[in-house]
């Protein structure tokens, strides 16, 4: 894998409303994390931020940092911890980051993706069903793959494929449960049974009583509201 560069200021202003001006002038704030040491809160610009992030690696790229100011070291390998962004606007608004060796494994989740067409799908007429997207794996991080593949193209109509049956790079290994299903060929008929399968008795009912629950008090409040009426026209009387 190769690395990708991107340059940092070093973080005095502290504090929210010193965050959000940063982000108004198009900075993200961030910190840098490494076992033993005093984080170190940096400042990046968020285009080249955003370039960084938008290569085949995705958020597992490997980044050569350089942080102007920095006196301890002229330039750090760090991995991206935690990305946050607003909700509302899908901008970044801060940016976790973890210093490695690249002498130590690491664990990283990455995409799962299917191989092929399969035989139950491509002659038998069945419905491919995609479970597991992606895996933990355990590497140097020079060996994170961009994704991992399952080959499908013999899979048969009732069959499945597991964790145990993706076939990783040398020197990477996939953590989890072997045997967890990632991929599998149905039946239409089971998969439109399955989506269209009714909740529990219990869930089925549960609006039915609430609507008859609705009801009953609704009544009781109409009787309530007639009760005066009808005394004022027993008066009347």
């Amino acid at each position: 894998m190769d690395f990708v560069e991107l340059k940092a200021s070093l973080r005095e202003e502290k504090g929210k409303e010193k965050n959000k001006k940063l982000r108004n002038a198009g900075m993200v704030p961030g910190v840098v994390y490494r076992k033993g040491e005093a984080a170190l809160s940096l400042k990046v610009d968020s285009k080249s931020l955003s370039k960084v992030l938008h290569t085949d690696a995705g958020e597992n790229v490997i980044i050569k940092l350089f942080v102007e100011g920095d006196k301890k070291k002229k330039e750090r390998i760090v991995v991206i911890k935690e990305l946050q962004r607003n909700p509302f606007k899908d901008v970044l608004v801060h940016l976790d980051l973890n210093e490695i060796s690249l002498t130590e494994t690491l664990k990283v989740k990455v995409p799962l993706m299917a191989k092929g067409e399969a035989i139950g799908v491509k002659q038998e007429g069945g419905v491919l069903q995609h479970i597991i997207w992606e895996v933990e794996v355990e590497c140097l991080p020079t060996n994170i793959p961009d994704k991992l593949e399952v080959d499908i193209t013999n899979l048969k109509m009732g069959e499945t494929l597991s964790i145990k049956d993706v076939r990783p790079p040398e020197g990477v290994k996939i953590l989890g449960d072997p045997e967890s299903i990632v991929v599998s060929v149905e039946h239409v008929k089971t998969v439109e049974e399955t989506v269209a399968a009714p909740a529990a008795e219990g869930e089925a009912l549960e609006p039915e009583l609430i609507r008859e629950k609705k009801e009953k008090e609704d009544a009781e409040e109409d009787e309530k509201a007639e009760a005066p009426k009808q005394e004022k026209k027993e008066e009347k009387k």
